[in-house]
């Protein structure tokens, strides 16, 4: 019999946080004069509303893609292919956290924050999921609606996208290509049996999982810089934020060499995982402190 914890895991609770989080720092991030509501229920709608659709969205990806999970050893451990949850059971705990998750949205925020809630799912599950049979472009397609929990929050406080929005926006986009393309290295063979056409299965030695790797890490470290440009953070933000980026493409130039490649995707890999909560966390102190 399934227990509290079996349903827990089904939810990928690091990832669902990892989309309340962004969320929230996008939410702060607002100028105060643009904020659509302030009030405590308001926020905890936000906060509530994003962690239902997020682990809605997580169950019904594993209701999708429970056989294969079963190929891999990453994902074989999973509640649905352990038998633990049935299938139908999960395909219905997923429904009703991300129809209640849109419920709360809707009703407790604005329109355009349910909207993108909604396309963020939508484009998750009926994009994103299938692709990953067809084409490597899934990686680049996924960092669509993993990115879009940034503009959620953002459009909550402002009930308007802009251009700061849109910065985070970014900012989180890019940051995901470096972070899954090294993840796709690790577990090449693991996607490979399950049937994944994840870049890393074409890429014999590692060199244009790594160069790509390289190239959007660049790519990141030219919009993580562009808030000090726009006028919405300090040069303090600007020198910090200098530090991280050298810090992440440090890692990104290892696993560029030809040498040590899985040992250097393993960094890059760790790297992704620090540059995020450090870059979000500087941008929201500079802004609350110094930028206004």
């Amino acid at each position: 019999m399934a227990t509290f914890k079996d349903y827990y895991e089904l939810t990928k609770p690091r990832l669902s946080f990892l989309s309340v989080f962004t969320a929230l720092i996008a939410y702060w991030m607002a100028p105060k004069a643009m904020l659509y509501s302030a009030t405590v229920p308001y926020f905890m709608a936000l906060v509530f509303g994003v962690a239902l659709c997020a682990a809605g969205a997580a169950v019904l990806n594993q209701w999708m893609e429970f056989r294969a999970d079963a190929l891999m050893e990453r994902t074989k451990a999973r509640p649905i292919p352990q038998k633990l949850i049935q299938p139908l059971h999960a395909l219905a705990f997923g429904i009703i956290l991300s129809s209640g998750g849109l419920f709360v949205l809707f009703l407790n925020t604005n329109a355009l924050t349910g909207g993108l809630a909604f396309l963020t799912i939508a484009s998750y599950l009926w994009v994103y999921t299938p692709l990953k049979k067809v084409s490597p472009i899934n990686t680049v397609v996924g960092a669509i609606p993993g990115a879009l929990p940034v503009l959620i929050g953002w459009s909550s406080a402002t009930g308007t996208l802009d251009t700061l929005g849109w910065l985070l926006f970014a900012i989180l986009f890019f940051w995901q290509m470096p972070h899954f393309y090294a993840l796709s290295w690790l577990y090449k063979k693991d996607y490979a049996s399950a049937g994944f056409r994840m870049l890393s299965k074409e890429d014999d030695d590692g060199s244009i999982v790594a160069r790509k790797s390289f190239l959007y890490g660049l790519f990141l470290v030219v919009v993580s810089l562009l808030p000090t440009f726009f006028g919405y953070a300090s040069a303090l933000y600007l020198v910090f934020a200098s530090l991280l980026n050298l810090y992440l493409m440090a890692k990104a130039y290892q696993f560029l060499s030809q040498t040590e490649r899985t040992q250097n995707a393993q960094k890059l890999f760790l790297a992704t995982l620090a540059y995020l909560p450090l870059l979000y966390s500087l941008l929201l102190l500079d802004h609350l402190f110094i930028a206004f």
